[in-house]
């Protein structure tokens, strides 16, 4: 099994009005539960907004340590699924689930790179 990436990405700020939260968590929780029936969940969360972000990087020979995103944009990761899946084919159909519940919230779906040790 692969193991993939399912980034959920949302415009920055809150939700729209016309959004109805419940019923979007209500129908993320049900992919999640059929994920994990199905054996193909690993992971999943949601994130706190952009402006939480602390950024540390190596600049110079010096740890620089800053807040807010790396990246200025109007779009952020808001949550992600870590799923095994056999191919790309069997990931994009929990992307297309999790879309269903989310829309019309887009899902980025990455493959994670193999490892030296894995086979």
């Amino acid at each position: 099994m692969k193991q993939y990436l399912l980034s959920i990405n949302q415009p920055d700020g809150p939700p729209p009005p016309s959004v109805d939260l419940v019923r979007v968590m209500r129908d993320v929780n049900a992919v999640t539960r059929e994920m994990k029936a199905a054996g193909a969940w690993v992971f999943n969360g949601g994130l706190h907004p952009p402006g939480t972000a602390t950024v540390v990087r190596l600049q110079d020979g010096e740890l620089l340590t800053t807040d807010g995103p790396y990246a200025e944009g109007k779009e952020h990761v808001g949550g992600l699924c870590i799923i095994n899946a056999p191919d790309l084919d069997a990931a994009l159909e929990w992307a297309r689930k999790l879309a269903r519940a989310i829309s019309p919230l887009p899902i980025e779906v990455r493959p994670f790179q193999r490892e030296a040790g894995d086979r």
